[in-house]
């Protein structure tokens, strides 16, 4: 990452510094503690502190701070460089991720997807909060000029969905839109149970781990990348059609059905093919030519490649779960043997078992209009099985 020889102290650094000038340190000195990989200072900041030109305002630190930060000094971690008070964000960033990872690859764990989740939602919120203090964008809450606290006093900073929205924002669009459909997720696992969602999300799982190393060090630097921590993850699952069916989100509970398929729709193809808003792995059992290759268990292919093509046709792919207007779900109830059934009696199905909440699960609205899905006819003939009779017109 280029150095920026204009960055600025903190506040407790302001104050640290004052400390060491009243214990008669060499300002060349002073310099050297607060310069990290991350950021420059150079002697101009500590000048203007020294003669009183800025800073006026900040109280220089007690005897017991500056003890505590000599005794810690230089307080970084060793791999990376980064000062764990200095660089807090960013240290917190990758460790977030780190954890998320190593959460979603441990064995034994049923409700892995969740979990990565939220942890990676704050990964990438320290992520954008790092970036915005080191380009001085101010990202606190404001409402009138004023800016707004939390009920214990604490300034109140972006959510990601803020930090995602501005037009300041440094991310690509297809790690926005896959960010967008994670923050959906999240809201809706914090307020309702879920289950199996772990192999329905596993793409856009995977692209948010992408695109979370490629931000870092597109952002930071290639030395803060996180690929050298987290390896490739063994797996003991095998593919064939009939194992694998659990693959396709028939079972998905149906609130996130719902909101995987409202945010899919609003999605154009080309956007939701984009690697970055999904990224999606093929495992093939493949005979090396070499017996010196024979245990490289994976190999990359370049995406539009003659063996990418090949794979391509055989691969695992996303359904879209088939969608029906109402007149069809009338035909087609018809079809079945029920030739008495019409659109009112659809109409009054349909709110006597409040059938478009969306948390059940039957149905999509897509531009203004309602679309049923297979979940959908299925629940009306079973109820037509039944007896059900439509109620008499007042």
């Amino acid at each position: 990452m280029a150095r920026r020889p204009g960055n600025t102290l903190e506040k407790w650094e302001v104050a640290i510094v004052k400390a060491m000038l009243s214990r008669n340190y060499v300002p060349q000195d002073i310099q050297a503690y607060f310069s990290r990989p991350t950021r420059s200072i150079n002697n101009a900041r500590i000048s203007e502190i020294k003669d009183g030109t800025k800073h006026k305002a900040i109280k220089a630190a007690s005897d017991d701070e500056l003890d505590t930060f000599l005794d810690s000094w230089p307080n970084i971690d060793p791999t990376t460089g980064l000062n764990l008070q200095g660089d807090e964000l960013l240290v917190k960033a990758r460790e977030a991720m780190t954890a998320a990872v190593h959460t979603f690859n441990s064995a034994g764990l049923y409700f892995r997807a969740e979990l990565f989740i939220v942890t990676a939602i704050i990964a990438w919120t320290y992520l954008m909060h790092a970036y915005y203090k080191r380009e001085g964008i101010d990202y606190r809450h404001e409402k009138a000029g004023v800016v707004e606290r939390t009920p214990s006093g604490a300034e109140k900073y972006w959510e990601l969905s803020q930090c995602i929205s501005t037009g300041a924002c440094p991310l690509q669009s297809g790690v926005v839109n896959n960010l967008k459909f994670l923050i959906e997720i999240r809201n809706e696992i914090e307020h309702r149970s879920t289950n199996r969602i772990d192999d329905a999300l596993s793409a856009k799982l995977q692209a948010c781990c992408i695109n979370f190393n490629d931000a870092i060090k597109g952002l930071f630097g290639r030395e803060f990348a996180l690929e050298k921590r987290l390896p490739i993850a063994l797996q003991f699952v095998t593919f064939d059609g009939v194992q694998r069916q659990s693959l396709i989100a028939t079972d998905l509970p149906a609130h996130i059905a719902t909101a995987m398929d409202t945010f899919h729709a609003a999605l154009s193809e080309d956007e939701q093919k984009d690697p970055k808003f999904r990224f999606r792995v093929a495992f093939v059992p493949k005979v090396a030519s070499k017996p010196s290759k024979a245990d490289l268990a994976v190999e990359f292919i370049k995406p539009g490649s003659p063996e990418a093509d090949a794979f391509e046709r055989v691969l695992l792919k996303e359904v879209e779960r088939p969608k029906f207007l109402p007149g069809e779900i009338v035909a087609k109830v018809k079809a079945a043997g029920h030739g008495a059934f019409n659109m009112y009696d659809h109409t009054k199905l349909s709110q006597q078992l409040d059938a478009r909440n969306p948390g059940k699960g039957y149905g999509v609205k897509v531009a203004n209009t309602w679309y049923w899905y297979e979940n959908w006819l299925e629940k009306v003939l079973e109820k037509l099985n039944e007896g059900w009779t439509r109620p008499q017109k007042l």
